[in-house]
């Protein structure tokens, strides 16, 4: 990170022993400020606008009481803009992380990641505007850095792609994606193959992600 300006960041978790552990590591960076611990969203409300100071980066567990994740960052998106949400996940859910981006998050990360794979997160977040692990998505981000080249690339999608495309972002599977299109299930493996190869994506996650961050998703 580059000069003395410190990332502050609030921890929200229903879990206290690891919600204070992770603050606890967290706290030995120099380059971190933990401002606030919270169990949930109605919590992280509060202390969000009880903090003067501007918090850049949530981390957010997704499974909470009260106001889950994805609430909470949807929340956060609205009324926080300029704070940035980092998911924390037991699980590589593919479901999961495609909501918590659809809702606003920059990041997702595995709860088992080491402290100092969540500062160079942090980091990343804070050069770049978001950060996926690699565990979940393969190699998506050097896909994402090339605007223009992203942008070129998107322009050779075809309405038909596009429509899949906005498909995958929802829960149905393949086969009832193909009877929705009024579709064989074959044609819908064609379009995914296709979308694969000129995107250099190899998973669903990072087609949903794709097109997301280029918006080609309408949410």
């Amino acid at each position: 990170m580059k000069g003395d300006k410190k990332i502050t960041l609030g921890l929200v978790d229903d879990h206290t022993l690891f919600r204070r552990g992770i603050a606890s590591l967290l706290r030995e960076f120099d380059e971190l400020d933990v401002l606030f611990e919270a169990a949930n969203g109605i919590e992280l409300q509060a202390q969000l606008k009880a903090h003067e100071k501007q918090v850049d980066i949530i981390l957010m567990d997704i499974s909470m009481p009260k106001m889950n994740g994805y609430e909470s960052t949807a929340w956060i998106k609205d009324n926080f803009p300029h704070t940035k949400v980092l998911a924390l996940s037991m699980f590589e859910d593919e479901k999961a992380i495609i909501n918590m981006l659809k809702a606003g998050a920059v990041g997702y990360m595995l709860k088992e990641s080491r402290p100092s794979d969540l500062l160079m997160a942090m980091n990343t977040i804070m050069e770049k505007g978001f950060y996926i692990n690699e565990l979940v998505t393969g190699r998506l981000l050097s896909s994402l850095q090339h605007d223009k080249q992203t942008q070129q690339t998107s322009l050779k999608i075809t309405e038909r792609e596009l429509e899949f495309l906005q498909y995958c972002s929802t829960e149905l599977t393949y086969k009832e994606i193909a009877a929705a299109m009024n579709v064989s299930p074959r044609t819908v493996d064609n379009y995914r193959e296709s979308l694969f190869a000129k995107l250099n994506i190899k998973s669903r996650t990072g087609l949903v992600v794709y097109g997301i961050k280029n918006d080609l998703i309408k949410l």
